[in-house]
């Protein structure tokens, strides 16, 4: 069975996100040495068969790291640098001038998986103290290969565990310039479930259980 979400559902999910959001954009804000502006992010609920031509596309010009969320919920994070990050992050932060590329040497994926653990883990962070669960993000890894391969592998092939999706792409932008950074969060229905009845069961606007 289909699961749905009303529009104040929605609204309230998308809120949850740009707070979580709002604290992984600060963070990023120190790392990049930049006032990092943050637009709110769109939302969709997508099956996973309908992501997979996405995460490709993405990926051709992207580097993509992925770290896994545990705990209460069960899910994974996909976050996707571009050369223009890469550029950038990699002036500021190790002191290189390299070419907007994503062809990336062994110091650049560590810095790569280093500002992802900040931002994810401050995006996990918030979503858990405002969701009262405990959850956590484990160590992130730089995927090798096509990640819809994989992806293809757990939404095709079992699905009976066929996750749902909350595809959110929104862009840090300093002073000068505005980058789009992808970022998508992969929940199972289990977990899905779990935050449509939080979300049902608490009153968000008083800070009390309904």
């Amino acid at each position: 069975m289909d699961l749905h979400m009303t529009e104040l559902e929605r609204d309230v999910v998308r809120e949850i996100l740009n707070i979580g959001l709002a604290r992984a954009a600060d963070s990023f804000a120190v790392i990049a040495q930049e006032k990092v502006l943050l637009e709110v992010p769109s939302l969709d609920l997508v099956p996973g068969t309908g992501i997979l031509q996405r995460v490709h596309e993405i990926q051709q010009e992207h580097v993509p790291v992925q770290s896994d969320i545990r705990g209460d919920f069960n899910g994974t994070t996909l976050m996707f640098f571009s050369g223009q990050h890469i550029q950038r992050l990699s002036k500021v932060c190790l002191r290189m001038n390299t070419l907007a590329s994503t062809s990336i040497d062994e110091m650049q994926e560590s810095l790569l998986l280093e500002i992802s653990n900040i931002i994810t883990g401050a995006l996990v962070t918030q979503l858990a103290n405002i969701l009262k669960a405990k959850i956590y993000g484990a160590p992130p890894i730089a995927p090798r290969g096509d990640i819809a391969d994989s992806l293809n592998n757990l939404l095709l092939e079992q699905p009976m565990v066929q996750p749902l999706i909350f595809s959110v792409i929104t862009q840090f932008s300093d002073k000068n310039n505005s980058v789009e950074l992808p970022l998508m969060l992969f929940f199972d229905r289990p977990t899905f479930e779990k935050i449509l009845e939080i979300i049902r069961t608490y009153n968000f606007l008083n800070g009390q259980p309904s």
